[in-house]
């Protein structure tokens, strides 16, 4: 009996939630261990189909990193990175674009797997991301930034119960593909759709405030202070971009952005329908 009330409380705690974001689309960056590891994998694409059943429109970015490295060895193609983003020769934007193709099919089939509908789309599909050469193109070769999204094509594919899937590939004027990073292009979807929520799967805990330790994992920080916690170098290397991505959604009128640990089980239900929540929630501004 105990069991079966802790099961009722939960959903009476997950109403509020599933009423308020009805019909409201909610942008996914998925990458790290929750794209690699086979059960994680499977708890995050139950978590975006559930989503999609109670009525919110999940879009799914997707990365492929370590998909794309072993991918570059078996090749004999040299793995770079310089500040954090692949150089990416034409030769190796080929190879790059053919791996996410292939990651963005395979989690297709995944969802579908599930009981879920998805929708591919990545460069053998449609041109979702018109990009340019990045500002450091002379060191970076081709990789992009996002200079506008075709928003028409994600819409009509966010059907009841579909899921966009979207590669991080994008396309110029000149017909040539860039590799762009996914977090910019995560960021940038959910500016284009006025997006409800950009939620940034990673694999910590979130930001903390000293770092390796845990407990002192921040549930919700302003822009003005993740700014502050930049300047201090509390916040560095990889999570820099991540916070600066939810900085610019929130900028362009995202409502909220999180970022969360896509290993624990189930992460993206706990923090979107629990009034806890697990990771770090960046909003605009503290409520006064």
């Amino acid at each position: 009996m105990k069991e079966a009330i802790r099961k009722s409380d939960v959903l009476i705690e997950a109403l509020p939630y599933i009423k308020s974001y009805s019909g409201r689309i909610f942008v996914i960056k998925y990458g790290g261990s929750a794209l690699i590891n086979p059960d994680i994998k499977r708890g995050v694409l139950q978590d975006i189909v559930f989503m999609s059943y109670v009525g919110i429109r999940p879009v799914l970015v997707h990365g492929g990193g370590p998909f794309i490295n072993d991918e570059f060895k078996k090749l004999g193609m040299r793995v770079e990175f310089k500040d954090g983003l692949r150089v990416t020769t034409r030769e190796n934007m080929v190879v790059v674009d053919r791996v996410l193709a292939e990651v963005n099919r395979s989690i297709a089939h995944d969802i579908k797997e599930l009981g879920g509908r998805a929708v591919s789309l990545n460069t053998e599909k449609k041109d979702i991301i018109h990009a340019g050469p990045h500002k450091d193109k002379g060191k970076l070769g081709f990789v992009g930034q996002v200079e506008s999204i075709k928003t028409e094509t994600i819409r009509k594919a966010v059907r009841p119960r579909s899921v966009p899937i979207i590669s991080p590939v994008g396309i110029g004027q000149d017909k040539e593909l860039y590799n762009v990073n996914a977090d910019d292009v995560s960021s940038e979807i959910a500016l284009a759709l006025k997006a409800a929520k950009l939620m940034l799967l990673t694999d910590v805990k979130g930001i903390m405030r000293e770092k390796g330790k845990e407990e002192t994992l921040i549930s919700t920080l302003s822009m003005k202070d993740a700014q502050m916690l930049i300047d201090k170098n509390i916040i560095q290397g990889g999570m820099i971009p991540k916070v600066k991505a939810c900085t610019k959604a929130l900028e362009g009128g995202v409502s909220k952005t999180h970022i969360i640990d896509g290993r624990i089980p189930h992460s993206l239900l706990l923090e979107i329908f629990t009034d806890k929540g697990i990771g770090t929630e960046i909003i605009k501004a503290r409520q006064k």
